[in-house]
């Protein structure tokens, strides 16, 4: 009899897990059929291209033709033949230290500022926030005017306080810094989220550090800066991105010029695949900028520990 019971619940137990077994499949079938569209679109227009890319960095292709393997000869060319390369990374170096330092830093000052309790600050928040938003295009048409050596606002205003303005992009002294201070322009972007985090941090701990007899200043250093600091870590990995593809501007205001004083690592990369029609040498030149990228993105991670404080963590 008991060996009867026992076949029986076994069955039983058998069965429902077929039953189980039977709802699983149904159920990730489910879930395959809800992410499909976005995976189809990940293969078709990242993962395929992604490798496309990388088969053409092997070859040489002008569009017109098949592509022809080559192996590592772009490679060889792009590391220790074309010291444009080595330029135009110098120049995207250059630029990225002084866009994503002014970008912190001016990002920081002005969510400081806003968020002060006075009047009219949400109108001064949208002030300063429209400009990260305007198209690329936009924004360089009216550098262009605004840097006018002969015309220009800026060089009219320096005239009124008794100093020569520079002649700007037509110079190859000063075309690099203007393109950073043109990298001013889209620093609401990063205050909007330095506002974001500073209205999360407690008053207790500002309240605790004025018994503590604590100023302006080490309140700052001691208090917000450590709390504000997982979105200042965040500002700095995406500004670094982000300042080593700069493009829009370069290519609609000097192409590179004068004298390649402003040729960026992509726009290299463009002129390169797009003028040259050297497919392949432009995917190598790709890839290498993915890396250089990925090591500077992996390097800020790794330096993110001594500095950056997490809510809860103990160190």
């Amino acid at each position: 009899m008991n060996t009867i019971n026992a076949q029986s619940q076994g069955g039983e137990v058998a069965a429902g897990r077929f039953r189980m077994g039977r709802l699983a499949r149904r159920e990730a079938l489910a879930g395959y059929l809800a992410i499909a569209p976005w995976l189809l679109g990940f293969l078709v227009f990242e993962l395929g291209p992604l490798l496309t890319s990388l088969y053409l960095s092997f070859t040489k292709f002008d569009v017109l033709t098949t592509p022809k393997w080559v192996g590592f000869k772009n490679w060889d060319k792009m590391l220790f033949n074309d010291p444009l390369v080595w330029h135009s990374l110098k120049v995207t170096a250059i630029y990225s230290v002084g866009a994503v330092s002014l970008g912190l830093v001016l990002g920081l000052g002005l969510a400081l500022l806003l968020n002060q309790d006075v009047a009219g600050l949400s109108y001064y928040r949208t002030v300063f926030y429209t400009p990260a938003v305007v198209s690329g295009a936009a924004v360089a048409m009216m550098w262009l005017l605004l840097l006018n050596p002969e015309a220009g606002v800026i060089n009219r205003i320096l005239a009124m306080v008794g100093i020569p303005g520079p002649a700007w992009l037509f110079d190859r002294q000063w075309a690099l810094p203007a393109f950073i201070i043109m990298s001013i322009w889209g620093v609401g972007g990063g205050m909007v989220l330095y506002l974001a985090a500073l209205q999360g941090v407690p008053t207790e701990l500002y309240d605790a550090a004025m018994i503590d007899g604590a100023g302006a200043w080490p309140k700052l250093y001691f208090v917000t800066l450590p709390m504000i600091s997982p979105v200042i870590f965040f500002n700095l990995v995406m500004g670094i991105i982000g300042s080593f593809q700069v493009f829009t501007s370069a290519f609609i205001m000097t192409k590179g010029g004068p004298a390649n004083a402003t040729y960026f690592f992509v726009l290299g990369i463009y002129l390169n695949a797009f003028q040259f029609l050297k497919m392949g040498y432009a995917s190598a030149l790709a890839w290498m900028l993915a890396v250089i990228i990925l090591v500077l993105t992996l390097v800020a991670f790794r330096s993110s520990g001594r500095w950056v404080h997490y809510e809860g963590q103990i160190r």
